[in-house]
């Protein structure tokens, strides 16, 4: 984007044209378009025919699920998770985004809060942010101290491993935005009176400390992606790719009656990432 970038006003309504060109290519992103809309559906609608049958296959086995969603703001967890529940059952598939601890969870073991959304018998849980927040937004707004969050980075890929001992398959999504993206859908946000609910105080700061985020973002990846528990980066600057390789890549990994590879279709590698490989790209910090 060059020096510009720092010049345009989110309260501008009126984006400027090179900043919605940027954000599509922002962070070294491998395609310049968002992905054709019939192509999308078709591919969604059988994604998601899959998932009724993975739904049924937990159900009568009484498998455990659990999926994380971790990113930056805006970079489409919550769509995400509405688009993977569109068709399931909410008996069995559950949201969990959990407030601010309050006065007495604040003095408890830091999971325990976490603890109490953990799956049961044929239960799907998607937990919209985690106890990754000590790893990104906390240590970052100032919200607990350097040693808290050592601490945590040291116990989390222990508290992991007992999860997944205990038989709940367990999966880490971090969605990654360019600069510009983050941007750019701020100011959507602010210029739509159906989501300005969506922009908090929060997530304008992070406009100024994206490079502070990147930073946490980085030691938590290295820190905690696990053969037990690895993390899955999936570059989100088109939401649509995002979402359908999510979701395939869920799908790929469970054994499930009635599974079908052709539905499922192909991973896109491009977007699709370890967590090792995404600290490799040359342009990470732009990511």
């Amino acid at each position: 984007m060059g020096d510009t970038f720092e010049d345009f006003n989110i309260d501008n309504p009126d984006l400027p044209k090179a900043i919605k060109k940027a954000a599509m290519e922002s962070g070294g992103y491998p395609y310049e378009d968002k992905l054709d809309t019939d192509i999308y559906e078709t591919e969604m609608l059988a994604l998601q025919k899959q998932l009724v049958t993975l739904q049924a296959h937990l159900a009568k086995g009484g498998e455990r699920v659990m999926i994380v969603f971790e990113g930056r703001d805006a970079a489409g967890k919550g769509g995400s998770i509405k688009t993977y529940l569109e068709n399931l059952n909410a008996r069995y598939n559950l949201i969990a985004a959990l407030p601010k601890p309050n006065d007495r969870e604040s003095t408890q073991w830091y999971f325990q809060r976490y603890v109490d959304w953990m799956p049961a018998r044929g239960e799907t849980v998607l937990f919209d942010r985690s106890w990754y927040n000590r790893a990104g937004v906390e240590p970052v707004m100032g919200f607990c101290t350097p040693e808290q969050t050592e601490h945590f980075l040291e116990e989390v890929p222990h508290f992991e491993k007992r999860i997944t001992n205990d038989g709940i398959h367990l999966f880490k999504f971090w969605l990654s935005i360019g600069r510009e993206m983050q941007f750019k859908r701020f100011h959507d946000r602010r210029h739509d009176v159906l989501k300005q609910w969506k922009l908090s105080p929060v997530d304008m700061k992070a406009l100024e400390k994206w490079d502070e985020y990147s930073v946490a973002r980085d030691a938590m990846l290295r820190r905690t992606d696990s053969a037990h528990a690895p993390w899955t980066v999936v570059r989100f600057n088109d939401k649509r790719r995002g979402r359908l390789n999510l979701i395939r890549i869920v799908l790929d990994r469970l054994s499930f009656e009635g599974k079908d590879p052709n539905a499922i279709g192909d991973i896109d590698r491009k977007i699709i990432l370890s967590g090792s490989e995404f600290l490799g790209l040359k342009d990470v910090d732009a990511a």
